[in-house]
């Protein structure tokens, strides 16, 4: 069985049934340390105790790459999404009418002043009045 390993360079390797990922990181020993590699296949990474012409397709691509360190995140995440968390929630107000503006609010302003204005004796009320 064929396959590829994109390391450093893509390498073609000959795969016998009985091959493990052992057999496969021995391969590439001179490169990265056998303790320090990782080879994945399609981002998972691969069991070590597979037989790999079982686990995997014919003609694929393995990916060898060397362990990283792990560290510290700068930041605590223990925080994350605190503001959300307190910011009450607030009920959606109902649709209320726009004011209008423009033409249109002084079209309406006329009307009201002048062409339904029923003249009145005495003194002149306000917009607000009931009587």
């Amino acid at each position: 069985m064929q396959i590829f390993v994109q390391a450093a360079d893509l390498h073609t390797v000959q795969l016998e049934p009985t091959h493990t990922l052992s057999h496969l990181k021995e391969l590439f020993s001179s490169q990265i340390p056998v303790e320090d590699q990782v080879i994945t296949c399609g981002g998972d990474v691969i069991p070590e105790d597979v037989f790999l012409c079982q686990h995997l397709p014919e003609n694929v691509t393995l990916g060898l790459s060397a362990r990283l360190l792990g560290g510290k995140v700068h930041g605590s995440l223990a925080r994350a999404g605190k503001v959300k968390g307190q910011t009450p929630k607030v009920a959606k107000m109902e649709d209320k009418k726009k004011k209008r503006t423009g033409r249109c609010k002084r079209r309406i302003q006329y009307n009201r002043r002048f062409s339904t204005a029923v003249s009145a004796f005495g003194r002149k009320k306000g917009p607000n009045s009931n009587s």
